[in-house]
């Protein structure tokens, strides 16, 4: 048994500098976030962070014992023993080697690995459960691997358990019980875990691997595990993914978080990212930025399957979304979607007070019961013809609680930044949204042109807005009256013509909106994903932009 633990250590080699080496001769092609990261660690490697270390001992370990006692279990590989790839190392040697000075324990507990598919993520993934459950020096060592759905989680799993079966070494100590595989020594055990967060509680945590962590909606299982953790000494979540299609959820702040720390934005010396993806869009056309999103084209990833389903995309524009997002990780909403995700994304910004003096054509959509509601206001620069929007949101209070835990949409987030607001009691109280328009005129000082509203809104909050004095126009949710407005909204957000403020909520709702085409061509607004994606964002501001084609002169003019 002690030949698992007391590892025979090949030659120091530096994996994290011989990996740098290639990158800047060109040997390998990486992307600039790669790059970016790399260049830090190796700069560390340099000038070592006040209060941190390398110890390339503790960094060659666990690529030691992956490479010892771990076997493939599937294909042409199958039962030959794992040999990492060198991005695979300079990532494990990174995670693994920094060490703390004052505790001795690994600097890094939490790190994002987003690489595309098929390039060996999940056998890499494999081989550090195992090491961290056996050679971690970690008593009673609980790993898990967690997904969206159990099955999903099983994929680590099984590979896991797979190549306990394939190494005679390791299935001599690791035995497979009911739910988990159990190594006997340490008693510590390796189990697979679902989404459901109420189930989570009581565990103690070494390592949490979540695999394709963008298919997760509920942010309780990344709160849950990571608080499993805090009686561990050196514990770590490790998030191993692709990218992902639904927005605003728990990937898209880790993401965030990412890129933030790789991008100088802010500073985390526990958290690792190391992120594969294409820098723009149209690189998926030229075969050599490939590897920016597969490390492992060519030693892991077949480069004529790749070739094979990039020429379908270009036959087959539906299949294209799917490829972007999958095969080299290009941020994207449902495959079906009205705008891509670098179509309709903005991070502009601009204070309301610019516009003071100045008028806006305003946008509604009414919730038919206890639902989202949303409310627009449009405002122009005359000179650029650049459009800047505003909006509002509003949910029932007796409900909220009970929605943010149900639809797992972060509505409680949106709410302390201001963007939401609760109507008392069980459903929607217009007068609220008549409140808003107010505050626009009242307190910002900026005018109403004209306030455009489904004809299907409750009469008497039309009646309401009348009386303030707003000038309100009925909108008919058709082919007819919205075709033209949606087209043009369309290509002013790719024209990143349209600042709102970076707004996460209206973001969302335009990621969830798909489009219903007619025999003539003419579009209108549809859920492009479930019923608990809405799109009332959407909707108030092509209620707005109706308005603003109704009225382009005229209002250009006007302000």
């Amino acid at each position: 048994m002690h030949s698992l633990i007391l590892l025979k250590m090949n030659a120091k080699e530096n994996y994290i500098l011989s990996y740098w080496e290639q990158i800047q001769t060109g040997a390998v092609v990486v992307s600039q976030r790669v790059e970016k990261q790399y260049k830090k660690i190796v700069a560390t490697l340099e000038r070592p962070r006040p209060g941190y270390h390398f110890d390339i001992n503790r960094g060659n370990k666990p690529i030691d014992f992956i490479e010892q006692f771990c076997r493939h279990s599937k294909g042409e590989w199958a039962g030959k023993p794992v040999k990492l790839e060198l991005f695979q190392k300079a990532y494990i040697m990174s995670l693994f080697g920094f060490i703390d000075d004052l505790t001795g324990y690994r600097q890094y507990r939490e790190s994002l690995f987003m690489v595309a598919r098929k390039n060996g993520k999940s056998t890499m993934a494999a081989g550090i459960g195992l090491y961290m459950m056996i050679a971690d020096n970690e008593p009673g060592a609980e790993i898990f691997s967690c997904a969206s759905k159990k099955d999903q989680a099983k994929i680590i799993f099984d590979e896991t358990h797979n190549m306990v079966k394939q190494s005679p070494d390791l299935s001599k100590f690791i035995r497979k019980r009911k739910t988990d595989l159990y190594f006997d020594p340490t008693l510590s055990r390796f189990e697979p875990l679902g989404k459901n967060a109420n189930s989570l509680d009581g565990l103690n945590t070494h390592l949490c691997m979540i695999d394709e962590l963008h298919s997760i909606k509920d942010r309780n299982v990344y709160e849950v595990m990571k608080q499993s953790m805090s009686a561990r000494r050196q514990p770590l979540m490790l998030m191993v993914t692709t990218s992902g299609t639904v927005r605003e959820n728990i990937f898209d702040d880790i993401y965030s978080y990412a890129c933030g720390i790789v991008d100088g934005t802010f500073a985390d010396e526990t958290f690792l990212p190391i992120l594969y993806e294409l820098d723009n869009r149209d690189e998926y056309k030229d075969p050599t930025m490939w590897p920016k999103a597969n490390p492992g084209l060519l030693s892991i990833k077949k480069l004529d399957d790749l070739e094979n389903k990039v020429k379908r995309a270009e036959n087959n524009p539906s299949d294209l979304a799917g490829l972007l997002c999958k095969d080299f990780n290009v941020k994207s909403n449902s495959y079906n979607a009205w705008l891509t995700w670098d179509q309709l994304n903005n991070e502009s910004a601009f204070d309301l007070e610019r516009f003071r003096g100045s008028y806006f054509i305003g946008g509604a959509d009414l919730a038919k019961c206890g639902d989202l509601t949303a409310a627009t206001a449009l405002m122009m620069d005359p000179q650029t013809e650049q459009r800047f929007v505003t909006q509002m949101f509003w949910l029932p209070r007796e409900t909220f609680n009970e929605r943010v835990q149900a639809d797992k949409i972060p509505y409680d987030k949106w709410a302390e930044r201001g963007l939401l607001r609760l109507c008392e009691g069980n459903s929607i109280n217009y007068s609220d949204v008549t409140a808003w328009f107010l505050d626009l005129v009242q307190i910002h000082g900026i005018s109403p042109s004209w306030i455009y509203y489904d004809a299907w809104s409750a009469r008497y909050w039309v009646d309401e807005m009348k009386a303030q004095g707003f000038n309100m126009v009925a909108c008919r949710q058709g082919a007819q009256t919205l075709s033209l407005p949606m087209q043009r909204l369309g290509a002013d957000l790719a024209a990143k013509k349209i600042n709102y403020q970076n707004n996460p909520i209206l973001k969302w709702c335009l990621s969830n909106t798909s489009v219903t085409i007619d025999r003539n061509e003419n579009i209108v607004p549809a859920k492009a994903q479930g019923q608990k994606m809405k799109i009332d964002g959407t909707a108030s501001l092509l209620d707005a932009y109706v308005g603003l084609c109704d009225h382009y002169q005229e209002f250009r003019e006007a302000v």
